[in-house]
């Protein structure tokens, strides 16, 4: 990785089963490993909607270009990314369907319908499913033509509550990110020229890699009245007057299995967060041909199921080959069980982050499983921390901005903005680092903006991005 990351990473997807490449270019076959880390992912995230209000709905996937073109802005930022169903069967639509690349106008179209009356408010729906974008450029789980995500649309009676709602949810994720993938993350806000297509403003979550590129792991969204008024979506409120809605949109995507990859993989291949890693523990019997050995090892196994996700490897591979196939699928623990081990009532776990091996009693071994599942996600979580922090830099003017990128590498860029446009754009062009967020918690960098001296606005991080 220290010579090649983008190889690196490539090579990780492949031999640890993740993906293959499909006949269909820049679009993937996730296999059931990838596809198992998504459901742990989904399945947590899902969990922490419903705990805040939220229910599941379905739209379709095909939208008319008529409904798409009701807001403007929007159809204007998303136009190069469409794919257009031009024809069923033999015969030509009579109008383009798009294939949607975000469900914004169908949803639209739907709380139109269905929302009268300030009873009927909020609305708090949710969205599984999968979109297409035609990029030009594709990578694995970063960047795919089509991909899975979620997408979160909600109607609200007034700003406030829909503000108070981007926000809840923008936490959702910078929570699930920090306590499950164990990724640290930069809470902030999007400039002007980087925000969402029809938004009023858009929250993100940064996360920064091991390479130092900074990568957009979820987004949460303030439409304000914009899509209310385009789409005509009022309620009657309790003075029996019409007023427009106010909505908010969020999603994260399978990106965030790139994201693991990238913040705590190392030379051996992946490196799984516990709490959305497919096998938590794996058993590996020593010396198997040996009588009694296979017989514990599944023994164990069972036992252990009550509590973990657990497997069992019991093919005739020899225990080295066991070792490293498993290191390369990132399970954070490894059991070794042979005679002489059963002999002492005991195994050996192998944590797979920094292969420390610990003898335990079998007698014991559950409440010892959750103890190094524990300091497993708080190590890496550290590791990608001091990797956040050892890699952000604070900047003065575009030549330090630039003299650290040369002596640094790629990383997180703190410098003052005066919030023009035109300063954010000529930064990007002297350096090549862009705006990633203006961070919530801000600091005082200095007084003038990096870019032209005059009076600064915000502190804003930079930096190059996947």
């Amino acid at each position: 990785m220290e010579v090649d990351f983008a190889q690196w990473y490539t090579d990780i997807v492949k031999k640890a089963d993740l993906i293959d490449y499909s006949s269909v270019k820049g679009c993937m076959v996730i296999r059931p490993y990838g596809f198992a880390i998504w459901e742990n992912i989904k399945n947590d995230l899902d969990a922490r909607f419903k705990a805040t209000g939220h229910e599941n709905v379905y739209m379709p996937m095909f939208i008319p270009e008529s409904l798409l073109e009701k807001e403007k802005d929007h159809v204007e930022g998303f136009a190069p990314e469409v794919a257009w169903v031009t024809h069923g069967g033999s015969e030509e639509l009579q109008e383009r369907l798009c294939v949607r690349p975000t469900s914004e106008t169908l949803f639209c179209e739907h709380y139109a319908n269905i929302v009268h009356s300030y009873r009927d408010l909020p609305k708090l729906y949710n969205q599984w499913c999968s979109v297409v974008r035609w990029e030009k450029t594709t990578r694995p789980f970063l960047r795919s033509r089509e991909f899975l995500w979620q997408e979160g649309h909600t109607v609200h009676a007034t700003a406030e509550d829909a503000v108070e709602e981007t926000e809840r949810m923008l936490n959702v994720y910078a929570d699930f990110c920090e306590d499950d993938l164990c990724m640290p993350v930069i809470k902030g806000k999007k400039t002007e020229s980087d925000k969402f297509a029809g938004a009023v403003s858009t929250y993100a979550i940064e996360a920064l890699m091991h390479d130092g590129k900074a990568l957009q792991a979820g987004t949460s969204h303030y439409f304000g009245d914009g899509f209310a008024k385009a789409f005509g979506i009022q309620y009657s409120d309790k003075n029996n007057t019409l007023q427009y809605v106010h909505q908010t949109s969020w999603g994260v995507t399978t990106r965030l299995i790139g994201a693991i990859i990238m913040s705590h993989g190392d030379n051996n291949g992946l490196v799984l967060p516990p709490a959305v890693a497919p096998v938590q523990v794996v058993v590996i019997p020593v010396a198997q041909h040996k009588a009694g050995v296979l017989e514990k090892a599944n023994e164990l196994t069972e036992r252990l199921k009550e509590k973990f996700r657990v497997k069992i490897d019991d093919s005739d591979n020899s225990p080295g080959w066991k070792f490293s196939e498993y290191e390369m699928k990132g399970v954070p623990l490894r059991i070794e069980i042979g005679p002489k081990d059963i002999e002492k009532n005991q195994c050996v776990l192998v944590r797979r982050d920094n292969r420390e091996k610990t003898f335990v009693p079998l007698d014991n071994i559950e409440s010892e499983i959750e103890r190094l599942l524990k300091e497993l996600a708080t190590s890496i979580y550290n590791k990608a921390l001091k990797n956040l922090e050892n890699r952000t830099y604070a900047c003065k003017t575009v030549d330090e901005i630039n003299a650290s990128l040369a002596e640094n590498g790629d990383g997180f860029i703190k410098a003052m903005w005066c919030g023009d446009e035109a300063c954010e754009d000529k930064v990007k062009e002297l350096t090549g680092v862009g705006t990633r967020c203006i961070p919530l918690q801000q600091e005082h960098i200095s007084d003038t903006c990096v870019c032209c001296g005059k009076p600064a606005k915000h502190m804003v991080y930079w930096g190059k991005a996947y």
